[in-house]
């Protein structure tokens, strides 16, 4: 299955991506997925997907520590948490034009929402509702991100805190996603060593996406910083739309 070209372009795919989140906190993880959905079965690359952004986010919020939210952290696992809960009461795959469509939507309905009722990640109960929200998408299509991003944009945070806080949170989404479609994988195939030795050998090479992106993060400013996220959010998640409706269409 992973032949060495495979394994070339995977190596590529997770320093780009990583690379990419590490900037704007966000839309690595889209790019990834819809590779890693190219090549594998829905429960194997939502697994893939979620052992490389584990390794991505938490070395992120490593090298920004210090300006972590873990209030914010810890809530937002509380309600991830019992998202996983739920969802494994029942086994739900969807298919793969299912994912894509979700992904790529989920931006566009993220800021259309007007400013007075937009959330905020560091209000009441938010951090909880976003980590019970996103996990559930996290467990639908893979990513969150865009979704995600609206309980951030509005905060004020400077963006080192914004990608940090964001990042330690993606963990323990990533970790739920990571637990439901494992166990989801039927196969015997779907847990031999091999997959787990080219998963860490991908994270590998998403550590090093996230530590080259350091620097850029701190040439920029948090006006820069907010303008591109949404550029870069839409752009994907036209191209992501566009793949689901070509699927259904194709079938």
């Amino acid at each position: 299955m992973f032949s060495l070209p495979i394994l070339g372009a995977l190596a590529v795919v997770a320093v780009v991506t990583s690379f990419v989140s590490g900037i704007f906190g966000m839309a690595g993880g889209m790019l990834l997925i819809g590779f890693l959905l190219v090549l594998l079965p829905v429960p194997v690359a939502m697994v893939f997907h979620g052992v490389i952004q584990i390794a991505a986010n938490g070395w992120r919020a490593w090298l920004w520590r210090r300006h972590v939210n873990w209030k914010v952290v810890l809530q937002f696992g509380a309600g991830a948490a019992t998202s996983l809960l739920l969802f494994s009461s029942v086994d739900f795959v969807p298919d793969k034009a299912m994912v894509l469509m979700a992904v790529g939507l989920m931006p566009f309905i993220a800021l259309a929402m007007p400013h007075r009722i937009a959330p905020n990640i560091e209000r009441r109960g938010q951090a909880f509702l976003a980590g019970a929200i996103g996990g559930a998408i996290q467990l639908v299509s893979g990513v969150t991100g865009p979704l995600l991003d609206i309980f951030y944009v509005r905060t004020g945070m400077t963006r080192q805190v914004n990608v940090s806080t964001k990042a330690a949170a993606q963990v323990l989404g990533h970790l739920t996603k990571v637990i439901y479609f494992g166990a989801l994988i039927a196969d015997p195939a779907g847990r031999d060593l091999e997959q787990w030795l080219v998963m860490a050998y991908a994270a590998g090479f998403a550590i090093v996406g996230t530590t080259l992106s350091r620097s850029f993060l701190d040439r920029m400013s948090d006006r820069q910083f907010y303008h591109w996220t949404r550029r870069v959010i839409l752009l994907l998640g036209a191209v992501y739309v566009g793949q689901g409706i070509w699927l259904m269409v194709t079938r």
